[in-house]
């Protein structure tokens, strides 16, 4: 068995690296800092990090099962690509980026609501002990960590800020010259009445609601985490040309930054979900279910999801933008046609 520590205290999991220089763009406080030799290092990892790595060791020894993974091929690459980004900007139509790069942004604020879910005591949902797992630490400062990271903590920004300052930094400050209301409103956020839809269950009746919602949301959650590569692999390549866009560099390496800070994300997301799937689940009436079946029902409804209805709506959001920013410029129509002749083949 693993000698490593399992069991960690909320401050521990929220505690950071001693720092030798801190992360600051633009006369803002990132979190995260660079050690000795001038590398990043992310926030909040001190022992979250190697907690991680103990539960998956842990998991691994007691239940003789693999970690779930999904391939970050299971998605298309980002739309638009960096040829159609390119051409946007060397057209002298950036907005549609500029938009991108706040929906992204925005979307990273909207993350720190993870940090609202209230787990509780875990262990009434399971047959089997979660002592010592990533499960028991939900509420306990795996959720609160995710949180901060997102949207910032106190005095420090998080990744909401953090992509602002790559699009602030690359276009030189253009929030002025768009409308970001108005531009998030086209682009479907924000929208009253989003929230109130009612929930649509997929697990047994007796199965607590909450721990739906939280098994479901984790899901979710980890899918756009992993998908989010795409992204940052898309937005790293463009910035990082000094003939594109200003900065030197500097956007693409906050970009890096937020890549490095989100891999904690993704494992304690598959690590809890992987304790859920393995473990045998209570229902209220006491009725047992296989925590692989309940895993396993949210997780093919999820994948649908987000490779349906949710890539649809991005799609339909990235090139409403295109189409109205395209169309306020001298020569758009062609710029237009360009840019859905660049296309990737599955997104032509």
């Amino acid at each position: 068995m693993t000698t490593a520590q399992v069991t960690f205290t909320e401050a521990e999991l929220l505690e950071d690296h001693t720092m030798a220089e801190p992360l600051i763009e633009g006369g803002v406080r990132c979190h995260g800092g660079f050690d000795d030799e001038g590398e990043y290092v992310s926030p909040r990892t001190k022992h979250r990090v190697p907690a991680i790595e103990a539960w998956q060791a842990q998991h691994t020894e007691l239940f003789g099962t693999q970690m779930l993974h999904v391939p970050l091929d299971t998605w298309p690459a980002h739309m638009p690509n960096v040829a159609q980004a390119r051409h946007l900007i060397t057209a002298g139509v950036p907005e549609p980026l500029i938009a991108t790069l706040t929906r992204i942004g925005t979307v990273e604020g909207f993350g720190a609501n993870i940090r609202l879910l209230q787990p509780g005591d875990m262990q009434r949902h399971f047959d089997e002990d979660i002592r010592g797992t990533a499960i028991d630490h939900l509420g306990k400062g795996l959720f609160e960590a995710h949180g901060r990271d997102e949207a910032g903590w106190e005095e420090e920004a998080g990744h909401k800020d953090m992509w602002f300052a790559a699009r602030d930094v690359a276009f030189e400050s253009p929030t002025a010259k768009v409308d970001i209301d108005a531009m998030l409103a086209r682009m479907g956020f924000g929208q009253p009445g989003a929230a109130s839809a009612p929930v649509e269950r997929a697990l047994p009746d007796d199965i607590d609601l909450n721990l739906e919602l939280i098994a479901n949301l984790m899901i979710r959650v980890l899918f756009i985490e992993v998908q989010a590569f795409h992204t940052f692999a898309w937005a790293e390549t463009w910035l990082s040309d000094t003939h594109l866009v200003a900065g030197d560099g500097r956007a693409a390496d906050l970009v890096a930054y937020i890549r490095a800070d989100e891999t904690p994300h993704v494992d304690y997301l598959k690590t809890a979900l992987t304790e859920m799937r393995d473990r045998t689940w209570v229902g209220a009436s006491g009725k047992k279910h296989k925590g692989i079946e309940m895993i396993g029902t949210l997780w093919d409804r999820g994948l649908e999801q987000s490779l349906g209805a949710g890539r649809a709506q991005t799609r339909a959001a990235v090139l409403g933008e295109v189409e109205h920013w395209c169309l306020q410029h001298e020569g758009g129509a062609d710029t237009l046609a360009e840019f859905h002749a660049l296309a990737d083949a599955d997104a032509a």
